[in-house]
This record gives C-alpha cells, sequence and structure tokens, in this order.
C-alpha cells in the first residue's frame, strides 16, 4: 500500500498519523514467532533466569537457587565485590560515617580501603565536585532541561569538550574521568535542577558551589535546598539510598548497556552518557516515580487507608486495568532476580519507619506496608516481594526532595558501579556484544518508483 502525500498536503499531522499506521502494521511481530525460533526475548530464559552472557567480579544479585534445573525462591542478598551488603552498611553505620565514599572505592579498586586510603579518596572526590571553568553558565544555564536526565546525559557528553585527553583509553585515564564523573554527578543533577525550576518552573535561582569537607549525600541535599540546610538524618538515609543503589551487577539494564557501549571502543562520556538514557525509562530507574504516583492514586481513591477491604478492592482494579494508569500493574513489586525479598528494600523500609516517626508521616508509611503485604495475594503470587523502588520514592519525598530529582539521585548513586563494569570490561578485552536477530520477511524484488501503485 502506498501513502499519496497529495491526500495530505494541507494537513501534516494528518499525513504523520497514516505514516504511523503503516510504521505499526509493517513492524508488529508475530508473538508466537518468538517461541517457534526459541528467541530468548529480554535475555531472559523461559524460566524466567538470565541468559548467561559474561563474567563479573564488580556485584553479584542472588535471588534464587537452581535445584536439579528448578529455580527455587530463595532470600536475597547482594554482594559488592564480594561484601554483603548489609555487612558493609552495619560497619560504616555502627562508626557513624556516611558510606557512599566507601562503597565507590570498594567498585572501583576491588577491597576495602584502611582509613588513610579512604581520606586521600575522600580528598579526591573533594577536589574534582567542582565543574570545568564556564561550563555551568555555558552548558548548564544557558541550555535548561525540563527533564534532568536528559540534561545530565547532555552535560556528560559536554564534558569530552572539556577533557583535553577524552578518547584515551589507558586504565590510568579512565580511572581520572571515572573519579571526575563520580564526583561531579551530584553537582551536575543539582545544577540541572536549579535551572529547570528557574527556567520552566519561574523559581529563583540557586547556584551553590559544592563544598569539599562534605560527603556525596551531604552536597547533594547542600547544592539543590535553597538555605543549604538539612539535618543529620537526611544526610544519612540519603547516603544509605546512594549505598543500596550503587550496583546490582553486570546484567541490569543501565549497567548491560555501559558494557555493550564499551566494547566497541568509544570513549568514557559516551559510554556513560549511554547508560544514564536507559536508567532514565520508567521500567528501569523511573520506576520509582510510578509507585509514588500510584501511591498517590490510592491515596485519592481509597477514603480509609486502614481498611484492608477497600484497600483490596481497589488493587484489584488496578491489576485489572481499571484504575491509576491502566497499565494493570502493582508498581514497586517483584523484581527480575528477588524473589522473597529484595535486602535493599528491607534495609530501607526500616529507615523509612524511622524518617517517617521523625516526620510525623506514620499513616502514610503504614499505607505503604500495608500494601505491600496485600500486593502478593492480590496478584495471585507467593513468590513476589517489594523491590527497592517500592519505598525509594517515599525516603525522597520525606526528604522533601523533588519527584524529578528522583531518577537522577539513582544516577548519583549507579556512577560508580557503571565506572567499574567499563574498567572490568576494558581490562578483560571482552570481545564487541553483537548478539544475533533472526530476519522473518520473506525476500521482496526491487519495484521501480514509476511502478509502485
Amino acid at each position: 500500500m502506498y501513502l499519496a502525500y497529495d491526500d495530505y498536503a494541507e494537513n501534516s499531522w494528518g499525513y504523520l498519523k497514516e505514516l504511523s499506521k503503516m510504521m505499526e502494521k509493517t513492524n508488529k511481530i508475530d508473538p508466537e514467532l518468538y517461541d517457534k525460533y526459541d528467541v530468548k526475548r529480554g535475555l531472559r530464559n523461559s524460566n524466567g533466569t538470565g541468559v548467561l552472557v559474561g563474567l563479573t567480579g564488580v556485584g553479584d544479585v542472588y535471588g534464587y537457587r537452581i535445584e536439579n534445573g528448578v529455580k527455587i525462591p530463595d532470600e536475597g542478598r547482594l554482594y559488592y565485590r564480594g561484601y554483603e551488603i548489609m555487612s558493609i552498611i552495619d560497619g560504616f553505620q555502627k562508626d557513624e560515617r556516611f558510606g557512599f565514599e566507601e562503597v565507590c572505592y570498594l567498585l572501583l579498586f576491588g577491597e576495602l580501603p584502611d582509613k588513610n586510603g579512604l581520606s586521600l579518596f575522600n580528598r579526591l572526590l573533594g577536589e574534582n565536585r567542582k565543574l570545568p571553568d564556564g561550563f555551568t553558565e555555558d552548558m548548564m544555564l544557558k541550555a535548561p532541561s525540563k527533564d534532568i536526565m536528559n540534561k545530565l546525559a547532555r552535560s556528560i557528553l559536554a564534558s569530552y569538550s572539556y577533557d583535553s585527553n577524552p578518547d584515551d583509553l589507558s586504565l590510568q585515564n579512565i580511572l581520572r574521568q571515572s573519579i571526575e564523573l563520580i564526583a561531579r554527578f551530584p553537582t551536575m543533577v543539582a545544577y540541572g535542577y536549579q535551572a529547570k525550576a528557574r527556567y520552566y518552573d519561574q523559581k529563583s535561582l540557586f547556584i551553590h558551589s559544592p563544598e569539599f569537607e562534605l560527603s556525596t549525600a551531604e552536597n547533594l541535599l547542600y547544592m539543590i535546598r535553597p538555605n543549604c540546610e538539612y539535618t543529620k538524618l537526611e544526610a544519612e538515609l540519603l547516603d544509605l539510598a546512594l549505598v543500596l543503589h550503587a550496583e546490582h551487577g553486570g546484567g541490569n539494564n543501565s549497567t548491560f548497556t555501559a558494557r555493550v557501549v564499551t566494547t566497541t571502543g568509544t570513549d568514557t562520556y559516551s559510554a556513560i552518557a549511554a547508560a544514564v538514557g536507559s536508567l532514565k525509562g520508567g521500567k528501569h530507574g523511573g520506576a520509582n516515580i510510578k509507585v509514588l504516583e500510584m501511591m498517590e492514586n490510592i491515596k485519592t481513591n481509597v477514603k480509609n487507608w486502614q481498611d484492608e477491604s477497600q484497600l483490596i478492592e481497589y488493587l484489584d482494579k488496578i491489576v485489572a486495568g481499571k484504575a491509576n494508569d491502566g497499565s494493570g500493574l502493582i508498581y514497586g513489586m517483584g523484581h527480575a532476580i528477588y524473589t522473597l525479598s529484595d535486602p535493599r528494600a528491607l534495609r530501607l523500609r526500616k529507615k523509612a519507619e524511622e524518617l517517617a516517626k521523625s516526620k510525623n508521616i506514620e499513616d502514610e508509611f503504614n499505607l505503604y506496608a500495608t500494601v505491600e503485604r496485600l500486593a502478593p495475594e492480590v496478584l495471585g503470587k507467593e513468590n513476589i516481594s517489594a523491590n527497592v523502588d517500592f519505598y525509594s520514592g517515599f525516603v525522597y519525598k520525606a526528604l522533601d526532595i523533588p519527584k524529578e530529582l528522583f531518577t537522577p539521585i539513582f544516577a548519583v548513586a549507579r556512577i560508580s558501579g557503571w565506572s567499574a563494569h567499563r574498567i572490568e570490561e576494558l581490562v578483560s578485552k571482552g570481545k564487541i556484544i553483537r548478539p544475533a536477530y533472526k530476519n522473518i520477511l520473506e525476500k521482496q524484488d526491487y519495484c521501480f518508483l514509476k511502478d509502485r501503485i
């Protein structure tokens, strides 16, 4: 079928609408063909496990065990360089320290720093938090974006132009670039938000220079708030969120994206910007916003939050696609790997409860907890639990962090994991990642333009 442009010359949008219909028809793949050709959609096996495509020593995500070829649900565990994440958290919290910088060191270098090593690393991050001369004015303020993730990706790519040696793939140069990006991500995010608030929301512009002696969590709160003020509990909770989001194995979408792009031999800025683009999606880093929006919808439509029958009735509507956004999803429930529990959600849930008490919003926290408890029953699934996104949005909201910063904060944390995986890919000299796609169309003869009717 050929479309005549003359029919739509007076209405270009109408023409585009018809072209869109044609595109939809042309690109539709029969779902049965995926089974016919044993296609591993989403690089996942039929039992839900991931297709093994690589090896890593950076992080490990455990959520089930395999016995005689059968997937057996189990309590979730997360490891950074072989260290169980809960033991890491217990360690720095017992010392009453911030832990994100220690985790960055661990992920990059593969071992825990001693006191002197951590001090030197903190100094290195502190020295690199400020953006290059002219960057704030020319790259942040003159080209604001309504989406902070978009602005972050553009800022990363712009950093290439401010680097005197951007394409050198030596380990020392890649490490320099990685440390600079880890240090500057909070500043880029904060300034991107301030530019958005000024030029899109007509609010006052506040550009606070990062403080050398402050931690990553403290600096982020310091730079996004007009008065630069924050409490110790707020900084500790944000630091915990950064630690829990720093790394999640090589198979998560954004980390895999970073590794795929890295195997082409491209520069650091291109690889990390691609990872940011992946994280932006609502099925990945943007999931906590989806949870928050769903919970706001529940709060609006359920009169009595303590009445479980009302909650179950409304959750049934959500699953049926008749409430919230019509997706049929209870956001924040379930995970590709974790089955019985997500260890990140368990630890964040505990801290969220403490924060709720300090902020006098216990009723709202209890609503989250009740939905978490009822969701498996509504979904009809035994082995499903809340993931980290279920409570992270609640925590950020309780910290008075604007919603548009939720996913960028995820990026501030995950840049450390991306950098570690990029370095591992380069050191291991992996092959360029190039999976196969089977073409399902029959071959056709070319038709000359004069013969197309």
